[in-house]
């Protein structure tokens, strides 16, 4: 299926682009008053080019401003072709996509990711901004360590639209190994607080609050099997192997739960959110678990 854009709210929109798995990444459009706000781009060149056509569709006038939600390359590719924006971001994102730079490139050598120009935030904050889109108001919020190390969300209190970037996803099995699988419990928590009527996920269909719910759930199961497993000194692959997914073993890129589950541990034996971590090993050790390199259609 290809992405599409979809109003969500008056002239509020949604980028999806199905299935929602490895790199098929969800972007944002606010348009109000002659004004437009984007929230994330595409990982590929063509990807992100599609996004701008997209937007051109309903817009009067490109995006002036960009949030990036994270650092992540599926989220933070395209900013380069939006020249006429403002990257916005957290000070922590604009650190980690200058450092990691084009790297995500390398896991899936075989996606045509086009002639990619690194453009990190340009305008960075630490704990919240708001930005006016003509007469809108979106509030964006630092809620990290939970997916990376320095989440933010979009939030549009008159709408009670929230983009959440990747702390949540929509069929598609949560990721946390460079941020907090306790962080993502308490960024989780803070955002039923705001109680929004539509949520787009980093990943996955447009849907309601029920996203907060699963994804809870799944950090919380997490939590127990990592306790169950340095309790019986188990690995992470054994522990892996034998869980016991139920409904979250349904949900797209099941294997993220090995990476995932050696944030846990290092959680339960007392590692402070967020500290950095060997992501090339734990990739690898995915990929064994997984018997083959995990899917990208990017």
């Amino acid at each position: 299926m290809p992405p599409y854009l979809t109003e969500i709210a008056d002239d509020v929109y949604a980028y999806v682009q199905p299935d929602g798995g490895w790199c098929l990444n969800n972007a944002g459009l606010v348009v109000a008053d002659g004004e437009a706000l984007l929230v994330d781009t595409a990982a590929t060149e063509r990807r992100a080019l599609a996004l701008r056509e997209a937007v051109k569709s309903v817009s009067p006038a490109l995006p002036r401003l960009l949030v990036n939600t994270h650092s992540h390359g599926d989220h933070t590719f395209g900013n380069y072709l939006f020249p006429e924006a403002a990257v916005v971001g957290h000070h922590g994102t604009r650190t980690e996509v200058t450092q990691v730079g084009t790297h995500l490139t390398t896991l899936w050598p075989d996606v045509c990711w086009g002639d990619l120009e690194l453009r990190p935030p340009q305008v960075t904050f630490e704990d919240r901004l708001t930005v006016h889109v003509g007469g809108t108001e979106a509030q964006v919020l630092h809620l990290g360590p939970a997916h990376t190390g320095s989440d933010v969300v979009v939030w549009l209190p008159g709408q009670r639209v929230l983009f959440t970037g990747d702390i949540v996803m929509s069929g598609a099995t949560p990721f946390c190994p460079m941020g907090s699988v306790a962080g993502s419990l308490d960024a989780v928590r803070a955002l039923r607080e705001l109680r929004p009527r539509v949520v787009v996920a980093g990943h996955g269909p447009v849907a309601g609050e029920e996203l907060l719910d699963t994804t809870e759930g799944y950090f919380l199961l997490l939590q127990r099997l990592a306790k169950e497993g340095v309790a019986a000194g188990a690995t992470v692959l054994d522990v892996a192997r034998e869980a016991e997914l139920g409904l979250y073993g349904k949900l797209l890129d099941a294997e993220r739960i090995v990476p995932n589950l050696h944030r846990a541990y290092l959680e339960e034996r007392g590692a402070e959110r967020g500290c950095p971590v060997d992501m090339p090993a734990l990739f690898a050790e995915m990929v064994e678990f997984n018997g083959g390199l995990p899917a990208c259609h990017a």
